[in-house]
């Protein structure tokens, strides 16, 4: 078993030697038009609706199929119409009632990386570190040409004295979802409380995108002329990532804490976290963006030992504690 991990793995040591080794000097680094933090509070849900990505609503519901292709289709259509005129309903009512609330948090900072970590600070002179964001390296051995990479490896490191800048951001649209999905309970409506629950995930992944687009064209506006089409959002077809804490990227859901110490998540979102790292409302979504056009999503994948104790050094934590939020990407 060993000798095949070791085939099949490399130290973290050869995996950092094996980065994605970019030319920053040649890198385009868009200053942004905004630093510092921004919140928006009960923003209007008629401007999200259109960001809706339909086709997990459905699987949601066990209905597997790409929206709109599987309401035409003749095994599924007639069971996902009925299913979506049923949403399409509810999600007047909530909109024209206003029977939800969606809250936003989001910043653009200066950054550096530091070896796998990511300081990020209070101005343009690097002075007054707000938080320091932890990445975890792949460490399984690639083919020829191909980097392990660290999310760490899309911002510029500080020993080129190159100022770059990383974004952090925390939406919901689930304040008052459970209340109202608990009334429908109450009068043994099942049905609707569930729909409610589907719906408030609906809108909060469709406030992530709307944002990321403000973020992209406005807010940071590295990208300011893109114009995408509502397939190129679903497919991601822009330059940049959000890649969120517990996600293939970043597995370890611990690294939400610096997001909410950066944007003052819980003032600013009215988002709380639990000590298993869940969010309340349910019906939220966060992440960090990355501008560069080299940022794009992997999984960090196994990791070993040798990782999880320099890992837990940053960040301060006992080993049981780290392998405890690590154990899904433990290879030992």
């Amino acid at each position: 078993m060993l000798k095949i991990k070791a085939k099949n793995y490399l130290t973290l040591k050869e995996a950092r030697n094996n980065r994605l080794k970019l030319d920053w000097t040649k890198e385009k680094i868009a200053k942004p038009n905004l630093i510092g933090v921004k919140a928006l509070k009960n923003f209007p849900l008629k401007e999200i609706v259109p960001f809706t990505d339909w086709t997990p609503f459905f699987s949601a519901w066990e209905i597997k199929g790409k929206y709109p292709e599987i309401l035409s289709s003749s095994e599924k259509g007639k069971e996902a119409s009925k299913l979506f005129n049923d949403a399409q309903t509810l999600l007047k009512e909530i909109v024209d009632k206003k029977l939800i609330k969606a809250n936003a948090a989001f910043g653009i900072f200066p950054a550096n990386s530091v070896g796998d970590d990511i300081e990020v600070y209070a101005n343009e002179d690097r002075q007054g570190l707000i938080t320091v964001l932890h990445t975890i390296r792949q460490q399984n051995r690639k083919s020829a040409g191909q980097p392990n990479l660290a999310l760490a490896d899309f911002i510029a490191p500080k020993e080129t004295e190159i100022i770059d800048y990383i974004g952090m951001f925390a939406v919901t649209a689930g304040i008052g979802a459970e209340e109202l999905a608990q009334q429908y309970q109450i009068n043994n409506d099942d049905y609707n409380s569930i729909m409610i629950k589907a719906l408030a995930d609906r809108l909060a992944e469709a406030f992530a995108e709307w944002l990321h687009l403000k973020i992209r064209k406005e807010y940071w506006g590295y990208a300011p002329d893109e114009n995408p089409s509502p397939e190129d959002l679903i497919g991601e077809k822009y330059t940049g990532i959000r890649p969120a804490p517990g996600y293939p990227s970043q597995p370890d859901h611990t690294e939400k804490l610096q997001l909410w110490k950066a944007l003052n998540v819980e003032e600013n979102a009215s988002i709380k976290l639990t000590e298993s790292m869940a969010m309340i409302p349910a019906a939220s979504v966060v992440g960090i963006y990355f501008a560069n056009p080299n940022a794009k999503y992997f999984n960090v994948g196994k990791i070993l030992k040798d990782q999880v104790e320099d890992y837990r050094k940053r960040k301060g934590m006992s080993l049981k504690e780290a392998e405890y939020w690590l154990s899904p990407i433990l290879a030992y």
